[in-house]
Formats: C-alpha cells, structure tokens, sequence
C-alpha cells in the first residue's frame, strides 16, 4: 500500500496531533475496551498512538500495528510507549497474534480501496480473534455525501506551525464506484513551498459493511451513528460497528 505523504513527510507527521486531538471518539474506544473487558487489544492503523498508549494500562498487553515508520516513531515517544508491542506493517502482522479485541481507528477502513484487499483485511482479524473475540471500527456515512464540502471554500485554514503560518484546504479531484479521490494543500508561507497530498478513500454504505462481515466470519454487536451511540440513520456521519466472532468459519 502507497502511503500518502501526511504519514511519510517528517513535517506533516508531526503536525498529525494537532489536526487529529483526543476527541468523543477515542472516548468511545476507550470506554469499549473497558466495557468488554479486553486483555489483548490489537491497535490496527494505530498511527501516533495516542489511543494505543491511553489503552496499555493494568495488566493489558496492547499492540500497535502501523505501516508508517514516521508515525510509529512519535508513538514510541510517548509516555507510557514501552507498555505497547509497536509493529510496522499492514495486516499481515496479524498473522501469529491473539486478541480479545482488535480496533480499527481514525476511519482506517475506508483506506482500503479494492474489496478483495478488504476481505484480507477482514480474514487476518478473524484468524488473530477467538471465538466471541470483537472487532471495532467507524467509517463515514457515504449517504452524507460529505466530500461535496471538501472544497476551497468550506475547509481553508491558516495556522501555526513550528514551520510558520501553514495553509491548508481540501478539493475533490474525483468520486467513481465508491470511492473518493482527494487532494489536500499544504502551503508552507515561509518557504512557500506546497506539498500536494494525494488520498482516495473508500466509501461502504452500512449494508455493504455489514455484509462483509458477515461473510468474514462476524455478526454485528452494536451499531451506532455517532461517537455517543446514537442509533444510525441516512443522516448520521459516521457508522460505528462493533462486531463479533461467531463459531461459522471464513467465506
């Protein structure tokens, strides 16, 4: 997989924090893994960590998966990043772990363009889950049609970085079959040097999802419309799905 430059370029990485904060939704996974009582949690895509760490406490083994060395080098800076077991790659790391719960966070699902990619995905979960073991993730609502406000107009912002004032703005180059092709502007106004950052994000309605998983072996636990479980609508932003390991093996 070809990782876009906001995970491989050393001043957009460090920059990752600041645009992706704690918020309701590491509340939400945080609060899940304690609802479950999860003694092995698999951090897919865990990215900076921030959620891998807040969740390594007690005697819980936690590890954090990621295919970006850049990301993965802050999050074994943070505090308490010793408790966490850090593997750079894909989902292939799966392959040998055993988990209670595994999380797919920061709308990891929709990176994954090609459905036969997706029910790789989805197979290596399976096979490092027990039976009854859970799967979580969020993907957003593709009946919102939110990409029709990623535009000039609605998400321009100068801020600053350790870099000087920073330019920042989405535009939509494409949307075919599903998926949405992006770019993102980063212009760095000391320099005046811009790094165009490309992205294309697979968008899968919740019927879709949930067919998937039920395909891969899981039944559907809980399904939300928001960070506060709110059940999901046309109008809802998000789709939160925890999922199950059932007895059934993989289609």
């Amino acid at each position: 997989m070809k990782l876009d430059l906001h995970y491989v370029d050393p001043r957009l990485v460090a920059l990752y924090d600041s645009a992706n904060p704690w918020g309701a939704d590491s509340d939400f996974y945080l609060q899940l893994a304690d609802e479950l009582g999860a003694e092995t949690i698999v951090d897919l895509g865990c990215g900076t960590g921030l959620l891998t760490t807040a969740l390594a406490v007690g005697a819980r083994t936690v590890i954090g998966i990621d295919p970006a060395p850049a990301m993965l080098a802050i999050a074994q800076q943070r505090l308490g990043a010793e408790r966490v077991r850090w593997l750079e790659g894909d989902s292939s790391q799966l392959v040998g772990l055993q988990a209670d719960l595994v999380l797919m966070t920061g709308n990891v699902a929709q990176v994954f363009l090609d459905d036969q990619e997706w029910r790789t995905v989805l197979q290596g979960i399976y096979a490092a889950l027990p039976v009854g073991g859970y799967l979580a993730f969020e993907s957003r609502n593709p009946l919102t049609r939110v990409w029709e406000q990623w535009r000039r107009d609605t998400t321009y912002t100068v801020s600053d970085s350790p870099y000087g004032p920073l330019e920042e703005w989405l535009e939509v180059v494409d949307v075919a079959a599903g998926c949405v092709h992006l770019q993102g502007y980063n212009i760095f106004q000391t320099t005046g040097e811009t790094l165009i950052v490309e992205s294309k994000l697979r968008f899968r309605t919740s019927a879709e999802l949930c067919e998937s998983l039920s395909t891969a072996g899981f039944t559907i636990a809980q399904l939300y419309g928001n960070w506060h479980r709110a059940p999901l609508t046309d109008k809802s932003p998000i789709i939160v799905i925890v999922a199950q390991r059932h007895q059934s093996s993989v289609a």
